[in-house]
């Protein structure tokens, strides 16, 4: 499903995405990634949220978003509650949501202005 055509001021934004990609600036990628305003990190080793460990949210944490939008893959599932603990103590917002919601979330939070992080779970042929 497309969701925009257009790239607004050079920032990265979520131009469609399906069971098992995102295409972000109509890039696909087939594999779990943070995306921010002004970064992409692509290699987020993660394959489904039974694996997400205290490791790879730290990663999210040093990026200083003001919001995290968790993407648990096709399905919304929710993390183990210690792992958003330190989110919580820096006064980061998280919201955990299926991978369509945090996309479209994440592309209206960008378009205002926010720091926003979108951590997306996918596991390409598999449900995250």
């Amino acid at each position: 499903m497309k969701l925009q055509l257009e790239q607004g001021s050079g920032q990265n934004m979520f131009t469609g995405y399906g069971d098992d990609y995102v295409a972000v600036n109509r890039e696909p990628y087939r594999s779990s990634l943070i995306v921010l305003p002004d970064r992409l990190i692509p290699d987020w080793n993660l394959s489904a949220l039974g694996d997400l460990t205290a490791a790879h949210l730290e990663r999210v944490l040093g990026l200083q978003p003001e919001v995290v939008l968790l993407g648990t893959g096709k399905r919304l599932r929710f993390p183990r509650p210690e792992l958003t603990l330190p989110f919580t103590a820096a006064g980061i917002g998280v919201e955990v949501m299926d991978n369509f919601a945090a996309c479209r979330t994440y592309n209206i939070l960008m378009a205002e202005g926010r720091r926003v992080a979108a951590a997306l779970i996918i596991a390409a042929g598999a449900e995250a």
